[in-house]
């Protein structure tokens, strides 16, 4: 609620001060800022309740069963992907030669097989190299919409057989 203070004004009727100059009364008003603090507090909740938060991004993996079957598949369907501690990346489809790259530029190597539903890429990651670069490949799979991968660590074999390149 507001009010307004109104002044009493006196009846002596003469001048008062110098020069017959009479001060100003103000008139006061007083607003009641309840209401509208209530106000805005009902908007807050209420957009705090009806906002949709944005749902963790979850990247959904089969895993084939406990079962140790083998599955045929040719050799220039395979894209070998191995991972080493120091963020070195080596990847080959099929026979050809090893080719260098790093995590970041896996994306590319990705892009360039796009959507190819008969690719398997089998990732070999040693067991000293960043989980995050296991995550950030996978999700460059992803993006490219490589659906069909297979992850492994890398054998020490193959980690001397890279170190030499």
């Amino acid at each position: 609620m507001g009010a307004v203070d109104t002044p009493q004004r006196s009846s002596s009727g003469g001048k008062k001060g110098r020069g017959g100059h009479r001060p100003k009364h103000r008139v006061g008003i007083r607003i009641d800022m309840t209401p509208m603090v209530d106000i805005a507090f009902l908007l807050l909740i209420f957009f705090m309740v009806t906002t949709v938060f944005r749902t963790p991004q979850a990247l959904e993996i089969n895993l084939p069963p406990d079962e140790k079957t083998e599955i045929e598949v040719a050799e220039s369907k395979v894209l070998s992907v191995r991972v080493l501690p120091d963020d070195r990346v080596f990847y080959r489809r099929g026979k050809d030669p090893w080719a260098r790259s790093d995590v970041i530029g896996l994306k590319d190597v990705f892009k360039g097989y796009k959507g190819n539903k008969d690719l398997v890429v089998v990732i070999s990651i040693d067991r000293e190299a960043k989980f995050n670069n296991m995550v950030d490949i996978i999700d460059d799979l992803d993006l490219a919409s490589l659906t069909r991968f297979s992850l492994r660590t890398l054998k020490p074999e193959e980690r001397k057989e890279l170190e030499s390149l």
